[in-house]
């Protein structure tokens, strides 16, 4: 995203664009609801307790030259002085504050690996412990991942790839061996909610993945995984998934529940990430897409 630096130094983004691109990573049907300002309230309530110690951690101590947290809620939310207002910036209705926000950390130094893991991946996570508790629905969870998509998105500079909505496409499977592995139903809709273009194949056959990817470009592909983990067995597919796809830089996700006990299996069998539930493996999948978009316009 190209910006220009305004008079306070932070950067300016172009509002037309923020407007407009946030609709590749929600569904247009949930946009259009009535009662979205409602309920990013609601989620911005929840959110803030988790949110907001993340905020003034990166600002204290992962990004120590970093702005005031008082000069940046000036800067971005003019009419907000509580430093609890930081979960409006991200999940809120202004998405040019949120932007401006992502923009400015990145700016000054922040990593892409410690705003995934210290701020939006857990905010993911516990959009999906309050989902699980009924204390927000699938509509919710579709606004604030949407968000988080966004986010990972503008730090990345991906919004403006062309044919950006044709390119995110996931073919989720089940690995060789495996049926179909339970919960990976709300995976797919979350995903297809997101924005996602989602193929499905739960078959547990191997030729039928790998042609899959060989016929078919797809961004990241998730192998979803039952109680019998064979790690030798894994890491062989997954290299050989890689060779066989279109895409030399597709990205490769793992899930079950030997991964959600064990997280660093998926570093053991060659994936390059797993995630505990429904949101953290959207933004997962999110993640990957812009690495791999990152990696061929380096190349390019």
């Amino acid at each position: 995203m190209s910006h220009s630096v305004g008079e306070t130094g932070f950067p300016v983004l172009n509002r037309k664009d923020i407007s407009s691109f946030e609709s590749v990573f929600i569904d247009p049907t949930v946009r259009k609801r009535s009662d979205i300002a409602e309920r990013q309230s609601r989620l911005v309530r929840f959110v803030s307790g988790e949110v907001v110690p993340k905020l003034i951690r990166l600002h204290t101590e992962v990004v120590p030259d970093a702005p005031p947290l008082e000069a940046l809620i000036r800067v971005l939310k003019p009419n907000k002085a509580d430093i609890s207002d930081f979960a409006e910036i991200l999940l809120g209705d202004d998405l040019e504050a949120a932007a401006n926000y992502v923009t400015i950390m990145r700016d000054r130094g922040l990593s892409i690996e410690v705003l995934y893991t210290e701020l939006l991946e857990p905010t993911a996570r516990f959009l999906g412990k309050m989902w699980e508790r009924d204390e927000c629905d699938f509509i919710d969870v579709t606004i604030g991942v949407g968000r988080l998509q966004t986010l990972l998105s503008i730090f990345h500079e991906t919004y403006s790839l062309p044919k950006l909505k044709s390119k995110r496409h996931v073919l989720m499977a089940a690995a060789p061996g495996n049926q179909h592995v339970f919960g990976v139903s709300i995976i797919e809709e979350l995903l297809a909610s997101g924005g996602w273009r989602v193929q499905t194949d739960h078959s547990g056959e191997a030729n039928q993945i790998k042609s899959a990817v060989r016929n078919d470009w797809f961004a990241v592909v998730g192998l979803t995984v039952g109680s019998d983990l064979q790690i030798e067995d894994l890491k062989s597919f997954i290299g050989d998934v890689r060779r066989a796809s279109q895409h030399g830089a597709i990205g490769v996700m793992v899930g079950g529940s030997m991964f959600t006990e064990d997280p660093s299996l998926a570093v053991q069998v060659g994936a390059d990430a797993t995630a505990p539930n429904a949101p953290a493996a959207v933004l997962a999948a999110q993640k990957l897409f812009d690495k791999g978009a990152v990696q061929q316009r380096a190349t390019s």
